[in-house]
C-alpha cells in the first residue's frame, strides 16, 4: 500500500464489507496458534531501494549481522517483484505496483541473490517474510493477458481498487477475486516463493480488502508447504481474520491515538482505552502489530518529535503484541519515504546515528530487554493508576515469575507523582540507559548521578521520559 489515501479506502471498505462479521463475538474463542518466533519476534521492515545506496538484496546481505546485533529477529522484505511503469507514480514508481509476480526487481539483483539472502538470514537464526501484493497489480502486468482476472464497470472498463481512485494517475489495477482461476493463481504463486526459496511466510498488502474466505483458503494450502509459516495482514479491526487466515493484524487504533496523545489532541487515558476496547473485542491470544514508523508513514522522529519518538518506541515494545522497527528508525533516520517519496530513490541516511547515539543505544537495550523476558513478550497486561492520567500512562506486564512496571511521560513537561501498583516492594530499575557512556576516569559524583533508584510508588519522569521496573514475584 503506498498512500494514506489507500489505508482510508482500505478502513471504508472493511466497515461496509465486514459490518456482519464485525458483530460477531469472537471475544471467548481462541486466536490461532501462531508459532513460538511469532509470538516473541521483532520484525524489522527493510525497503530494498532505500536501505543502502546499492538498494539491492545482496547490501541487505552484506548487513544481516548488524541487524542480528540490533537485536531483530523476523525481516520483512517489501515487494521483490518487478514494477510497472504504464501509469506509474513518481521516477521510478510504486514497488506496490507489481508487474510480475514470479519474478524480481532487476534493480534488486537475482532470485539468487534473493535465495542467498533468506539462507543467511537463517543461518543467523532469523526469519524472512516477503510482501505479498495480492489485491492488485500494475496497468502493465503480465496478468492483464486473461481479461477475466481484473474486475470491471457496466463498460467494461478495469477498475482502480478504490471507487475515489479515479483518472490516469491510479497506477494500479482491481484483481477479480470472483474468479476461482485467480485465487487459485495466487495461492500457487505464493507456494511458489515458499517452496523455491524457503520464505517464512507473507506481510499481505491491503488483506481487508480481499475476502476473508480467500487468505483462509491460502493458509491452509500454504501450510501444507510449510508448516509454520507467520502471515500478517495489513487490516485492522476485525477480529474474526485472526481466528484462521492471519496471526498478526496491524493496530492502526492505537498507532493513531499515539499521534493524538504526542500532539495534544487526546489525553494519555485514551491510550488505555483503546487497548481495552481492542482486547474486549479480540479473539483469547490474538496478536497485533505494535508500530509508530513505517512505509506509509512520515518518520516518527519527524511526526512525533526527537525524544516523543522514543517514548513511543518505549510504549510498544513494552505493550503486548509484536513490535516493528523500520529501516532506519534504529539511527534516527528522517528520510520520508512514503508517498509520494515511495516512487523515487531516497536511501537511509545512516550517517545520521552520529548525531543521534541515543537512538542506537535505546533500541539495542529494548529490543534485549524484551527478548530476554517472556512477562514483556507473552505476559499478561494490567493497567495501573498513576496521579497524572492526562499525561502519563502506566501498566505491568505479568508471567509467573517476573513482572515489569512501565511508566511513560507523554508530555513535553517533567512529572512528579504517584502510582498505585500494590505492592511495590522489590523492583529494580532496568530502563535503558541512552546517556552517553561514562569514561573510564568519571568523578564519583558523576557516577552517582547516573545510579538508579527505584523509589516507588513515588515516581518522577522527564519530559517525554520513560521508565522500566522489574521484580522477581517467587
Amino acid at each position: 500500500m503506498s498512500t494514506r489515501k489507500f489505508i482510508a479506502a482500505l478502513l471504508t471498505l472493511i466497515l461496509l464489507s465486514s459490518s456482519v462479521a464485525s458483530q460477531q463475538d469472537v471475544s471467548q474463542r481462541a486466536a490461532r496458534t501462531s508459532p513460538q518466533w511469532v509470538r516473541d519476534g521483532v520484525i524489522y521492515e527493510i525497503y530494498e531501494r532505500s536501505f543502502s545506496q546499492e538498494g539491492t538484496f545482496n547490501a541487505i546481505t552484506a548487513r544481516l549481522d548488524d541487524l542480528k546485533n540490533l537485536g531483530v529477529t523476523i525481516l520483512w522484505l517489501m515487494p521483490i517483484h518487478p514494477i510497472g511503469q504504464l501509469r506509474k507514480k513518481g521516477t521510478i514508481g510504486s514497488p506496490y505496483a507489481v508487474r510480475d509476480y514470479y519474478e524480481v526487481n532487476p534493480d534488486y539483483g537475482t532470485k539468487e541473490d534473493l535465495r542467498r539472502l533468506v539462507a543467511e538470514a537463517h543461518r543467523r537464526k532469523m526469519k524472512v517474510i516477503m510482501d505479498i501484493v495480492a489485491n492488485h497489480t500494475s496497468w502493465d502486468s503480465v496478468l492483464m493477458r486473461d481479461p477475466d482476472f481484473y474486475k470491471r464497470d457496466a463498460q467494461g472498463h478495469i477498475l482502480p481498487p478504490a471507487a475515489d481512485w479515479a483518472g490516469p494517475d491510479v497506477d494500479v489495477a482491481q484483481l477479480n477475486f470472483d474468479n476461482p482461476r485467480l485465487r487459485t493463481y495466487l495461492i500457487e504463486m505464493m507456494k511458489y516463493w515458499l517452496r523455491e526459496f524457503d520464505l517464512d511466510g507473507f506481510r499481505c498488502d491491503v488483506a481487508g480488502m480481499i475476502p476473508l474466505d480467500f487468505w483462509e483458503r491460502a493458509r491452509d494450502e500454504l501450510e501444507r508447504v510449510k508448516p509454520n509459516i507467520f502471515m500478517l495482514g495489513e487490516t485492522c479491526c476485525t477480529p474474526n481474520w485472526l481466528l484462521k487466515a492471519f496471526d498478526a493484524y496491524y493496530d492502526w487504533t492505537l498507532f493513531h491515538k499515539t499521534e493524538d496523545v504526542v500532539w495534544g489532541r487526546s489525553p494519555a487515558s485514551k491510550l488505555r482505552e483503546v487497548w481495552e476496547d481492542a482486547h474486549a473485542h479480540l479473539p483469547r491470544g490474538a496478536l497485533q502489530m505494535r508500530f509508530t514508523d513505517d512505509h506509509d508513514e512520515q518518520r516518527a522522529v519527524s511526526q512525533l518529535g526527537r525524544r516523543a519518538a522514543l517514548a513511543g518506541s518505549a510504549f510498544m515494545f513494552t505493550i503486548d503484541g509484536v513490535p516493528l522497527l523500520y529501516n532506519g528508525m534504529e539511527v534516527g533516520d528522517a528520510t520520508e519515504s512514503g508517498d509520494p517519496a515511495l516512487f523515487e530513490r531516497m536511501p537511509v541516511f545512516w550517517k545520521i546515528a552520529r548525531r543521534r547515539p541515543e537512538y542506537t543505544r535505546f533500541y539495542k537495550q529494548i529490543i534485549a530487554l524484551r527478548r530476554s523476558h517472556a512477562a514483556l513478550q507473552q505476559g499478561e497486561t494490567e493497567w495501573i493508576r498513576n496521579s497524572d492520567e492526562e499525561r502519563v500512562i502506566t501498566y505491568i506486564r505479568r508471567s509467573a515469575d517476573e513482572e515489569f512496571l512501565v511508566a511513560i511521560n507523554f508530555s513535553n513537561h517533567p512529572f512528579m507523582g504517584f502510582v498505585e501498583a500494590g505492592s511495590i516492594a522489590a523492583f529494580t530499575e532496568v530502563t535503558p540507559d541512552i546517556a552517553e557512556p561514562l569514561k573510564p576516569n568519571a568523578t564519583e559524583e558523576e557516577r552517582a548521578s547516573r545510579r538508579r533508584q527505584a523509589g516507588l510508588p513515588a515516581l518522577a519522569l522527564d519530559a517525554w521520559g520513560f521508565r522500566i521496573f522489574r521484580r522477581a514475584i517467587r
